[in-house]
Order: C-alpha cells, then sequence, then structure tokens
C-alpha cells in the first residue's frame, strides 16, 4: 500500500565523530535517494575540520558539488533556528556513546554503526575499497528507511524499525 500523499520533508541528521567521511556519505545519500521527502545533514562532536577525500569522490559521483558539504561541529543543529530534526542517526560507535546536544523537533534517534573506511591502512584502491563497503552499507539501510510508512506507523513501531535497520549488516556478520 502506498504511503499517503504528504508535503512533509523529513530533516535527518546523521552524526559521527569526525564528520568527515560517513555521515557525509549518509547526508549525500539521503539527499538523493530521499527525492525531496527527506533533507540529509551530516555533523560531528568533534569534526575534523575537513570532508575526506575519498568521501568527496564518492558525493560527487552521486552528482553533488564538493562544495556543498563541509566538516561541522553537532553544535549547529542544537543553535536557535537550526531546522527542527525528525531523526539524528548516529553512523559511528563513538558518537552513539557520546552526550547529545538537545536537537530542536524532539527527534527520534538511531544507531546505524558503520566501519570508519578513514581508518583503513593500505592503498589508495583499498581505501577506495572500504569507502564503497560503507557507502554501500549505508545505502542500504537509507533504502530500507525510506520505505517505511513514516505518516502512518506509530512511534514505537518506528523506534524499532530503525533500531532494527541498524542491526542489518551486524546481523549478517554474524550469521557468517
Amino acid at each position: 500500500m502506498a504511503e499517503p500523499t504528504t508535503d512533509k520533508v523529513y530533516n535527518v541528521l546523521f552524526l559521527c565523530t569526525g564528520n568527515s567521511a560517513r555521515s557525509v556519505i549518509a547526508e549525500a545519500l539521503i539527499n538523493k535517494e530521499g527525492q525531496g521527502r527527506f533533507k540529509g545533514y551530516s555533523a560531528g562532536s568533534m569534526p575534523k575540520g575537513q570532508v575526506n577525500s575519498h568521501a568527496l569522490a564518492l558525493v560527487t559521483a552521486l552528482g553533488f558539488s564538493a562544495e556543498d558539504f563541509r566538516s561541522k561541529s553537532w553544535d549547529e543543529f542544537a543553535r536557535p533556528g537550526a531546522p527542527p530534526l525528525d531523526f539524528v542517526i548516529t553512523v559511528c560507535d563513538n558518537a552513539a556513546g557520546e552526550v547529545c546536544p538537545v536537537w530542536p523537533g524532539q527527534p527520534m534517534t538511531a544507531h546505524w554503526g558503520v566501519p570508519d573506511p578513514a581508518a583503513v591502512q593500505g592503498s589508495p584502491a583499498e581505501q577506495a575499497a572500504a569507502f564503497a563497503e560503507a557507502a554501500k552499507q549505508l545505502g542500504a539501510r537509507i533504502r530500507l528507511f525510506l520505505t517505511l510508512p513514516l505518516s502512518t506507523i506509530d512511534a514505537m513501531s518506528l523506534q524499532n524499525a530503525l533500531k532494527e535497520i541498524g542491526a542489518t549488516d551486524d546481523q549478517k556478520r554474524s550469521d557468517r
């Protein structure tokens, strides 16, 4: 059954400690795949100040300009005038364990941990492969998220669904 038509745009903030790779990739993916129904943002608790070059290569491959992305503090999204958030999703284990600011909009939260591709040592090809894998995992989770009937699902069911999405790849790895 198709979700009822709504003009609501859902604001989704992806968090990571450095805001240089995973959260930036997730921001780009939801902005592309959300087709105007979702507005993605990214931030970090301790931003590195620049976006990783491999992450920039991925977002430009999605059709975005590298200038559309910057490494920024999560404090920007807790200030007056910040967009009201519907969802805040951590994509690294460090950020998931930190005490977050109070977000405007009382968003629903979830943790979708993905291994840090920026931590991969090796050749440029091995590093690029790690970023491609992170993008693949994030893309799969975002596509599952986009199928949820947000306008009709109750809060508890939605929270459970968000948690299950975050566990999808972890479960597959533990089944091996």
